[in-house]
């Protein structure tokens, strides 16, 4: 099956969203449950200028959603492909 270019180019971009390891341990630390952005750096001890700049990124890609409840967000996967996409590529990591 060929990929027409859009599909190619929507592809790559999924792709280059996760070339970024800060994105990529946000998105297991969602895996887990969801979180907002203080608990998030907290978990990856980074500031909460940096997880929210990733986590801005990872929403325009689809791969989070927010849940607003009175002042806060919380952020959790978008949907089920999203984990089974960093399950595979991590079984992929630990396999090779």
């Amino acid at each position: 099956m060929t990929l027409s270019e859009l599909k190619a180019i929507q592809l790559a971009e999924l792709f280059s969203a996760l070339s970024d390891a800060s994105r990529v341990r946000i998105i297991s630390a969602l895996i887990e449950k969801e979180m907002n952005v203080s608990d998030l750096a907290g978990k990856m001890q980074m500031t909460e200028s940096a997880v929210s700049h990733q986590l801005r990124g990872l929403r325009q890609m689809r791969l989070v959603r927010t849940r607003k409840s009175g002042r806060q967000v919380f952020y959790s996967l978008d949907d089920e492909h999203v984990k089974k996409l960093y399950l595979m590529g991590l079984d992929h990591v630990k396999h090779g």
